[in-house]
């Protein structure tokens, strides 16, 4: 589903802050985590239904404004970041748009129902011989 999907750039809002990761002496004055923000309800590309399977697969990521947000901090350079929470916005959608399979409901074999059954009446008659009473006087 996502295939036939193209989200244009202007679609995508980038927010960069400084990480917590990598860096050396620059970890305390470059900006390099990069935050990807798409705005899942008013975007032009999604149809109503994307929509919804979007805010049902992805509901704890998407704000109350309908906002996607991804960040990454994985590298030192900004850009690597930008390109990696792009990866992951992309990665995170496709997941979500594409579905779950159909499950297939599949008949549980005679022999499993059979072993089960013979368990149960082995652990049955084990509790049972525990819990009868024993005779001392004979």
């Amino acid at each position: 589903m996502l295939a036939d999907l193209e989200i244009p750039d202007e679609e995508l809002e980038f927010a960069t802050s400084r990480s917590s990761g990598p860096g050396g002496q620059n970890v305390n004055k470059v900006n390099t985590r990069v935050t990807v923000l798409f705005d899942v309800d008013r975007s032009a590309v999604l149809s109503e239904h994307q929509r919804a399977l979007l805010r049902e697969q992805l509901g704890t990521r998407i704000s109350k404004a309908g906002v996607l947000r991804v960040a990454s901090q994985r590298h030192r350079t900004q850009l690597a970041n930008r390109d990696a929470a792009v990866e992951r916005l992309v990665q995170l959608m496709g997941d979500a748009l594409s579905g779950k399979p159909a499950r297939v409901p599949v008949r549980v074999p005679k022999a499993a129902k059979e072993k089960r059954l013979d368990e149960k009446r082995r652990r049955g008659g084990l509790k049972r011989e525990r819990s009868e009473p024993v005779d001392l006087d004979e």
